[in-house]
């Protein structure tokens, strides 16, 4: 078996928005927000569950799943693998509007839901250790939460550094999950005889996916590796620019060499800028 990274937009989509598996979301939404007993999730709906994607018309899009219990509150997935900037306004928008677009202008104010945000990231946002953070509105005086409508939690993926042999809870089986799933061939006996994770490696696994669904994980994948590479050489070129500059300011005191074996560039670059002179 081949398994797809759940990270890739396709996967996680197909993965935890699928109208035939709920349990496999009800178990991740369970075990993130620590919900347990009677505040345990038992129904969703999704509002934008898995389609088929149109590979003529590929375009990068924003991954969420939009679930509501039984009491009504919203919950809203987010799966995030690039550092955009703004990301912390990006999450106050998107549940904000989940939370206004509830009721129509002119209904009752009470009949707003809480909602809950969860943002699962492939890169580091704040400074707390802990992979996962939650984030509440609280009375700065009397530290309650009195705002109770709005609860954000960010899961740092990079932070999470245990091994498959220390995963002591449902959480963390969830997170090395989606961190690792790739590098399987097969289903790790730590997985076995838990059903929501044994349908979701089945859901991962790509030899089940039709060619439609491979075309368009492989484009999401290559677009990604082209940003990064196109990232890296912005940089690159922006680091050999400065240097450049350090460079031609030391020409009139300091030896061709010397230059070179400082600023970190070639004798032809330095050569070079003799001529520019």
């Amino acid at each position: 078996m081949k398994f797809a990274d759940p990270k890739n937009d396709l996967a996680f989509k197909k993965i935890f928005g699928n109208e035939n598996k709920k349990e496999i979301l009800i178990s991740f939404l369970n075990s993130v927000l620590d919900f347990k007993d009677e505040k345990s999730i038992v129904f969703v709906t999704l509002d934008n569950p898995y389609q088929l994607p149109d590979i003529k018309e590929l375009k990068e899009t924003i991954l969420d799943i939009k679930a509501t219990n039984k009491n009504g509150d919203k919950f809203i997935v987010e799966m995030q693998k690039k550092d955009l900037s703004n990301f912390d306004k990006r999450s106050l928008y998107y549940t904000s509007k989940a939370y206004v677009s509830q009721i129509d202008k002119g209904e009752d104010v009470k009949n707003l839901k809480k909602v809950y945000y969860i943002a699962i990231l492939n890169f580091n946002m704040f400074e707390n250790k802990n992979y996962i953070s939650r984030h509440l509105i609280i009375n700065q005086e009397t530290t309650t939460q009195d705002l109770k409508d709005f609860e954000f939690t960010f899961i740092e993926l990079k932070k999470f550094n245990k091994k498959i042999e220390d995963l002591d809870s449902t959480i963390d089986k969830w997170i090395y999950f989606i961190n690792n799933a790739s590098n399987f061939e097969l289903i790790p006996k730590e997985y076995e005889n838990i059903k929501e994770f044994q349908e979701a490696f089945q859901i991962a696994n790509k030899f089940s996916w039709n060619k439609k669904e491979l075309e368009y994980y492989d484009s999401m994948d290559l677009k990604q590796a082209d940003d990064k590479n196109a990232l890296e050489t912005a940089v690159k070129k922006g680091i050999k620019k400065e240097k450049l500059e350090i460079a031609k300011n030391l020409l009139d005191i300091l030896d061709i060499k010397t230059i070179a074996l400082k600023t970190g560039l070639s004798i032809k670059d330095v050569t070079n800028l003799t001529k520019q002179k």
